[in-house]
């Protein structure tokens, strides 16, 4: 099915009909994704009274309680919340329709051939996704003007699915890759890495900081320069979704809190 959309006051045709989902699904039969030494999530029969809560032991029906962890667990989106001593709910900022968007697939870069920068500075042994790397994969087509970027981190192993990163430093984003993909009027990144961030950064996030705009030290939420802006972590982007300009939605439950468990969808543009 093609539409014919205006988004932005841009018109934009896309196959609707076409959506991949971007979401790494929450199996609690099964290993996902696991950050910063967090238990994977959990479903267990809700009991009360004779009330067992499964069909499998007797009950009229199944009710589960469940627990989840949506920074260290599942694909997610976040917002300035995430910094800030005032409480907010993500799904409250999270656009409600169609975002024109692009998606770019970067091979990381060795710290130690990078004269990029973060805070604290790289460790030798640390991949970074930079400036340098973003620019020169950036698709040169221009059928929109992006107001979200999906980056995928190259080799795109299935094994993301399922990885357990709390030993690990994953590659994530210099400063100056951050500052660029602001002066591109990005507002909603979707990364398929656990944090924008180096996992252990000494609590400086300065990468969610110049994304959110908010101040080093700054814990207010009225300091945020873009507050309605998203991070969107831990996603998994199938070969299938190819490089270049496309649709993104950020499908999301009304859950409060900082983050929200998420599943952006892209949809490839029509000719």
């Amino acid at each position: 099915m093609i539409a014919e959309l205006s988004i932005g006051g841009q018109k934009i045709r896309a196959a609707l009909d076409r959506g991949v989902s971007l979401a790494i699904a929450v199996d609690f039969a099964h290993a996902g994704p696991r950050h910063f030494g967090a238990p994977g999530p959990s479903s267990t029969p809700f009991a009360s009274g004779k009330f067992t809560g499964s069909v499998a032991t007797g009950a009229s029906a199944n009710c589960s309680t469940i627990t989840l962890t949506p920074h260290c667990q599942m694909t997610h989106t976040e917002s300035v919340a995430h910094l800030t001593r005032e409480s907010g709910d993500a799904w409250r900022v999270v656009p409600r329709g169609l975002m024109p968007a692009v998606v770019v697939s970067v091979i990381p870069e060795p710290a130690r051939e990078s004269n990029e920068s973060t805070d604290p500075q790289p460790w030798g042994t640390d991949v970074l996704i930079t400036r340098r790397r973003l620019r020169a994969a950036w698709p040169m087509e221009r059928m929109v003007d992006p107001v979200a970027a999906v980056i995928r981190t190259l080799p795109n192993e299935a094994s993301k699915r399922t990885r357990d990163y709390s030993d690990l430093t994953p590659p994530y984003l210099t400063r100056e890759a951050v500052e660029w993909l602001v002066e591109k009027r990005i507002e909603h990144l979707v990364l398929d890495v656990p944090s924008l961030d180096r996992t252990h950064d000494e609590g400086h996030m300065v990468g969610h900081r110049i994304f959110f705009g908010l101040p080093a030290g700054s814990t207010a939420r009225g300091d945020a320069a873009r507050s309605r802006a998203t991070i969107t972590e831990l996603a998994f982007i199938p070969d299938e979704v190819f490089d270049g300009p496309c649709v993104l939605a950020l499908a999301v439950p009304a859950i409060g809190g900082d983050a929200v468990p998420s599943q952006p969808i892209v949809y490839p543009l029509a000719p």
